[in-house]
């Protein structure tokens, strides 16, 4: 760690939840070293507000205590993680690595075992919420890994978190993440045709969501849902159809992976990964009430 107070952080992902958590850090006085993908806005953000920005992930390992990956594939983590410019080329013993996103178990495993060869550790720690809870530093994280490089990072997790949770060895973050992912895609995939079907129905949604809402049935799910479909507010949820259908379809291979036939994800996957080749990829899950409805024909789907 560094001689000050803080560590110094170094972050790759400035997307929507990434850059949300920069501003965090940055609010709590945090020293950051940040890296461009293809939108440069949130850099120049971060940049005018005192980060450093470099050009490889190398220079960002290189410059920080502990390196945080926000980023929406393996395979985007893996080619900042592996190769002459790739963190891993630039940790230093005792670096910590830190990947938020959703990954696929099996990946986080190997990058594991590269940074421990260089002395370095890492950790998987996924999110829960929103980008609007990560400016208030009210994420649920996921935490995984070895438990006293956790302790290490603790104060600074729960300086983005308002749930912070260490849910066993490395990997565990992100499978209890699919897995979390898969349940809430579901929900939100039969929520949304649920809304339609009641169109066809000749069923008000207000009067659906007032019957439904009053039961056992009710979540903060139905609430997103509800939102787009009555409300017509479809960020409630700011979370992309390409998003949501990446992540099961990496519960679906995890499930390959363990054996075990998945009953239900290839539903999802297909609803969403439907939606995603009709267009809907960039709009928010909450918008799969509008695709489904479109499908059925009583909407326009747009």
């Amino acid at each position: 760690m560094s001689n000050g107070d803080k560590p110094r952080i170094g972050f790759i992902g400035l997307g929507l939840m990434g850059s949300a958590m920069v501003h965090r850090l940055q609010d709590l006085g945090y020293s950051l070293t940040v890296i461009a993908n293809r939108n440069r806005e949130p850099i120049e953000k971060a940049v005018a507000r005192g980060a450093t920005e470099v050009h490889t992930a190398r220079e960002v390992a290189a410059a920080s205590d502990v390196v945080l990956l926000c980023m929406d594939t393996s395979a985007s983590v893996e080619s900042r993680m592996f190769g002459p410019d790739g963190a891993v080329a630039g940790v230093r013993e005792g670096t910590i690595v830190i990947d938020h996103g959703t990954s696929l178990p099996g990946s986080t495993q190997r990058i594991g075992e590269a940074l421990a060869e260089q002395g370095a550790h890492y950790l998987d720690a996924p999110l829960g919420r929103t980008p609007s809870h990560a400016l208030e530093g009210k994420l649920n994280i996921m935490a995984a890994g070895d438990p006293q490089v956790y302790a290490r990072v603790e104060p600074l997790l729960k300086d983005m978190g308002e749930n912070v949770f260490h849910v066993g060895p490395l990997g565990a973050g992100h499978t209890l993440k699919l897995i979390n992912n898969f349940f809430a895609m579901t929900t939100a995939c039969a929520m949304s045709e649920a809304f339609a079907m009641a169109d066809l129905a000749g069923i008000p949604r207000d009067q659906l969501y007032q019957v439904m809402s009053a039961g056992p049935l009710h979540s903060g799910m139905m609430d997103w849902i509800k939102a787009c479909a009555v409300d017509g507010v479809p960020d409630m949820l700011a979370f992309s159809i390409a998003n949501a259908r990446k992540d099961v379809g990496y519960y679906a291979a995890m499930a390959d992976a363990l054996g075990a036939p998945s009953f239900i994800s290839p539903a999802t996957k297909q609803t969403l990964g439907l939606a995603r080749s009709q267009g809907y990829g960039q709009r928010m899950v909450p918008e799969m009430v509008n695709y489904i409805a479109g499908v059925f024909g009583d909407r326009d789907g747009g």
